[in-house]
């Protein structure tokens, strides 16, 4: 079964009101039961965010200061070089005190981990954020 690993750090690239915002990191630093903290970071401070994880639906909501994110996870596993992508991906909406309050948008978060056992068959192409987004070499 495939679960969000933790500690983890992520890439994140955001869009609000079809324009990108700019790309950062996402750090899980616990999930106790189903809450999830840990920050966000764009600008170079780190911001906490704090939420939950359903992981028998894969699906991940948190709030920072500034907006609320609700995604799902996906995976996409590369035998040849035994490398699992795992992908957060979802939509947000900014909220007050952001200048951008009220607006919707998208997000995805990737990271890498080793692969280790068998790999899950997919038969989609990841989205490109996959390779974009991550965080690793």
């Amino acid at each position: 079964m495939v679960s969000i690993p933790f500690p983890s750090r992520w890439g994140i690239d955001t869009s609000v009101g079809g324009r990108p915002v700019v790309r950062g990191t996402f750090n899980i630093n616990s999930i106790l039961g189903n809450k999830l903290s840990g920050t966000i970071n764009f600008r170079g401070s780190d911001i906490p965010i704090n939420g939950y994880w359903d992981e028998s639906t894969k699906q991940i909501r948190v709030d920072s200061p500034y907006a609320s994110y609700s995604g799902k996870l996906s995976i996409f596993d590369d035998p040849s070089i035994r490398i699992r992508h795992l992908i957060l991906k979802g939509r947000l909406i900014m909220k007050p005190p952001s200048l951008q309050a009220g607006e919707h948008g998208t997000w995805i978060a990737t990271t890498n981990t080793s692969l280790t056992g068998t790999p899950t068959i997919s038969y989609d192409l990841p989205p490109v954020g996959v390779f974009l987004t991550s965080t690793e070499p």
